[in-house]
């Protein structure tokens, strides 16, 4: 079953258990893969539709972020309700030991030597990465391992 299949799937078990939040969340999603089609013009296959629900991720945490910041923890809550849903259906994500462990071996690699590397290194990880592991992490991981110039 297609990850598509599944949103649509949940969606329905979602509308026959009367639970509002999680089928407007999941129409939500079912909206923004079907406008991603339509600008794509083209059926999304799974790794399409994973890059549409990590954006849809990252919006959430940004918005979790500027409401709590804001005081608004009633909306925070629900975005992280949200959140855990989206996440429901990504792959799981990579521990901190493991991606460190990955920033090593990319810095071996690469060969490189400090922090004018972190650009290389950020792009080459994030392509090996994409989808298991989170930005901002390897970001510091990386900036940390250059930083003391392994």
């Amino acid at each position: 079953m297609s990850l598509k299949e599944r949103l649509q799937e949940d969606l329905k078990a979602a509308m026959l258990a009367h639970d509002g939040a999680r089928a407007t969340a999941l129409r939500l999603l079912k909206a923004a893969i079907r406008n991603a089609e339509i600008e794509q013009q083209r059926e999304l296959d799974d790794e399409g539709v994973l890059a549409v629900l990590e954006r849809a991720a990252k919006q959430r945490r940004e918005s979790i972020e500027a409401y709590r910041q804001g005081g608004r923890e009633d909306l925070a809550a629900a975005e992280e309700m949200e959140l855990r849903l989206i996440e429901a259906y990504l792959p799981q994500k990579m521990g901190e030991e493991e991606v460190r462990a990955a920033v090593s071996q990319a810095i071996a690699e690469l060969g490189a030597s400090g922090p004018a590397d972190m650009g290389r290194v950020m792009k080459y990880l994030m392509e090996k990465l994409r989808g298991r592991a989170d930005g901002r992490l390897v970001n510091a991981l990386v900036r940390e391992a250059l930083a003391g110039g392994r």
